[in-house]
């Protein structure tokens, strides 16, 4: 299933960047976010080719989120999707954005694909077999394989998002200096915030502005099989999916224990 899945998505990337240095119409959704030809590819070739391969799955995708909850919340297995993440970050050309692709079982994500098509670099993950980094991952002579963990140590660093800083994100960082004195930050977009913590690039990723279930499945999983946490913030628990309002709740991304979670 693996390799199947990290195919598609490297060739939903390929979707994006066809347009990316085209001239497009940007759509504004009902939420006010953009949408461009690109989410759209993405969208129809990820649900094409999984439907090919995995005709029992449903796919619940940002671009076709409007199943009701009576329909979907006795699934016990379903992909969860953003073709591109980081919409934003595309209109802007800063390269930031990903596809994102998970596979949900029990309400936790267990399997976990991040492609971002500008560096060719992908990072996935499934449960209890440990995170991985592809390089060059389009190219299957040249790929190179990386096992990757939150190993971190020396001045704490967090990261945020480059486009979605709250007020209560900032009185987060705050309190957090006041407790560790010097910080490092570091400002991206899209997942790729998880990609820097599983990496160890990062200790902390605190986010108390909105996000979506797609936003954030695959790179929980990456996160927590490198060695991490991605917790609810006010109950410590991990972040859980299906739910019938598909927002998440503020959470914090981070190393066990730097954010104070066993």
């Amino acid at each position: 299933m693996l390799n199947e899945v990290i195919e598609i998505a490297i060739g939903a990337g390929k979707k994006v960047l066809e347009v990316y240095d085209d001239a497009y119409t940007i759509h504004e959704k009902e939420d006010r976010s953009p949408l461009t030809i690109a989410d759209q590819l993405s969208h129809e070739h990820i649900k094409t080719e999984l439907s090919k391969l995995f005709p029992t799955f449903p796919i619940l995708s940002e671009e076709g989120a409007s199943i009701p909850f009576k329909e979907r919340k006795n699934w016990s297995s379903f992909w969860l999707v953003d073709p591109l993440d980081g919409t934003k970050e595309f209109i802007k050309k800063n390269g930031e954005f990903t596809v994102n692709i998970a596979l949900i079982q029990g309400n936790r994500p267990v399997l976990g694909i991040i492609y971002a098509p500008v560096t060719d670099t992908l990072y996935y993950a499934e449960k209890n077999k440990g995170a991985y980094k592809l390089m060059t991952a389009s190219s299957l002579e040249k790929r190179k394989q990386v096992k990757i963990n939150t190993a971190s140590s020396g001045v704490k660093k967090i990261v945020i998002s480059r486009s979605h800083l709250s007020d209560a994100t900032q009185e987060y960082i705050e309190d957090l200096q006041r407790q560790e004195g010097k910080l490092e930050f570091t400002s991206i977009g899209s997942s790729l915030k998880f990609c820097l913590i599983a990496e160890g690039e990062a200790h902390y990723y605190p986010r108390m502005a909105p996000t979506m279930e797609w936003d954030t499945a695959a790179g929980q999983i990456i996160v927590e099989e490198a060695g991490g946490l991605v917790i609810n913030y006010d109950t410590g628990t991990p972040l859980f999916y299906n739910k019938k309002d598909l927002k998440n709740p503020s959470f914090l991304c981070g190393i066990n224990k730097v954010i104070g979670y066993n």
